[in-house]
């Protein structure tokens, strides 16, 4: 493992290193999880904290906010205090020294975009897997490890070999197209984690609206997911002496959506990466061309898997699934083993998943615009009779996304048979995902300007049986959300239902 000094890393985090220069043996971590030798990477620390990192016998602390009497503390315990001047160079950092040590010469995916990161991300993932890869991923059902701003993923890649008996042979990491801390953009988020990580392939699954309050316009977010691109684009020109960098490097985009197709014009003026499509648009022509047809997914003009043998059916699983199709397919991964993972993939929990039948229950994680749109859309094509939405609020998100998804609902149900409960989920809910009176008035007035007929409730509970208790075996129940419907599957077990 390489030893780097605590002067070495100030430098790398653009920081002020107050304390000695000192050797760093350990990994980076979280403070009530180190050990002697780690980094600790904190976003604020006060003296308590630096206390506890001198017990722990930790090489250094490095922080964008110092607190109380942090620095005197820190000096008096001799403990080396980096204040950055922004967290997610430290967390950047932790992540391509990780890589270096634990995973140099792995197969690396990024994976980011504003919809299907997680679906895609697993997909690749179990690709990988089936193709015998020891293989890392950040992605899980609650996206809990893509934000980046923290130290996980750079934990998770040090201490993957002594887990799983085996080095990291492949790795996929979803990174959030969009990241804030304490109401702030992040700026630059996917550039940085994109160059940190240093991938093969970078994969972007679509550009939408969400963080509202962290970016405001769609170009904002254009802007932050292209930085993703541009990172890969200029790894490449850094390694022009490597004959095989050209040639191994892609950027994975949907053709369908009329930004990425922007940002692949763009790019290709640079000349320094390989663009693959995928899409329903029959003008895909980049290598490896990948297009969705009435009779499934072709590769170029052949059929290469069946509508009957995809797994699912909807319109953004199946763009999930080619963007990991193209992605394994760029990582030269045998077309049988790509077609066994996809024909047997089982969906990571909450991504459009069938909880029940008579009446159909379907859950799904859609939690900004387009998802809901999305989700509605295919879920009305299965519903023979009244669609019954069961709709969690996205607590402490802001009112301007949450405007915006209730604006979704109503676009999204036009001419379909419906019934809506509106909750706060507040009973099961943490403070971080608390709805925000603002956020529940959004909601329930932009619903009520539209003259969408709704009921609210409270609670999650009481919204789940009244809602079981009004639909009929021929009707569907979409429960549709982020957090707020995390726990509706318990909750509907408990009461018998699924």
């Amino acid at each position: 493992m390489m030893e780097i000094t605590t002067s070495y890393l100030a430098k790398e985090v653009k920081g002020n290193l107050l304390g000695n220069i000192k050797p760093i043996k350990g990994i980076f971590t979280f403070l009530n999880q180190a050990k002697p030798g780690d980094v600790v990477i904190r976003h604020w620390v006060n003296e308590i904290g630096v206390e506890i990192a001198a017990k722990k016998g930790v090489s250094c602390m490095i922080t964008q906010n110092p607190i109380g009497k942090t620095i005197e503390t820190a000096e008096k315990l001799d403990i080396p205090l980096i204040i950055t001047p922004k967290i997610e160079f430290a967390n950047a950092f932790a992540i391509k020294w990780a890589v270096k040590n634990f995973a140099k010469d792995s197969l690396r995916v990024v994976v980011t975009g504003t919809n299907g990161k997680s679906t895609t991300a697993h997909m690749i993932y179990t690709i990988l897997k089936k193709a015998g890869y020891s293989t890392y991923t950040n992605t899980d059902a609650r996206s809990e490890f893509n934000t980046l701003i923290d130290p996980v993923v750079a934990k998770q890649l040090a201490e993957f070999e002594n887990l799983n008996k085996n080095p990291i042979q492949a790795m996929v990491i979803e990174v959030s197209e969009v990241q804030g801390w304490l109401d702030k953009l992040m700026k630059d988020h996917a550039r940085l984690m994109t160059s940190a990580v240093d991938p093969r392939v970078l994969v972007i699954t679509n550009v939408g609206l969400d963080h509202i309050g962290l970016v405001n316009s769609i170009d904002e977010t254009f802007n932050e997911i292209y930085g993703s691109l541009k990172a890969i684009s200029s790894r490449s020109n850094d390694n022009k002496s490597d004959k095989d960098s050209l040639k191994n490097n892609y950027a994975v985009l949907n053709y369908d959506d009329p930004l990425l197709r922007k940002m692949g014009e763009l790019i290709k003026e640079k000349g320094s990466i390989k663009l693959s499509f995928y899409g329903s648009n029959g003008k895909v022509s980049a290598y490896p061309n990948i297009i969705l047809k009435s009779d499934g997914i072709y590769l170029g003009e052949n059929l290469f898997m069946k509508t009957e043998e995809l797994p699912f059916k909807t319109k953004h699983f199946l763009q999930n699934t080619m963007a990991a199709i193209g992605t394994c397919l760029a990582l030269n991964i045998d077309l049988k083993i790509i077609k066994r993972a996809v024909s047997s993939y089982k969906p990571l929990e909450r991504r459009f998943t069938i909880l029940g039948n008579d009446p159909l229950i379907i859950d799904d994680f859609a939690h900004n615009p387009d998802g809901i749109i999305a989700t509605i859309k295919s879920t009305a094509k299965m519903c023979e009779g009244v669609l019954y939405i069961v709709f969690a609020i996205r607590g402490s998100r802001g009112e301007s996304i949450n405007r915006l998804n209730a604006e979704a609902l109503v676009k999204s149900l036009e001419n379909i048979d419906h019934y809506i409960v509106v909750t706060s989920s507040a009973e099961v809910v943490d403070d971080a995902n608390t709805v925000q009176p603002g956020e529940r008035e959004i909601v329930l007035k932009t619903l009520m300007d539209h003259d969408l007929n709704y009921i609210f409730k409270e609670n999650l509970n009481p919204a789940l049986e009244y809602i079981i208790k009004s639909a009929k075996k021929t009707d569907t129940i979409l429960l549709i959300g982020a957090q707020g419907m995390d726990p509706a599957t318990n909750a509907l077990r408990k009461i018998n239902k699924i």
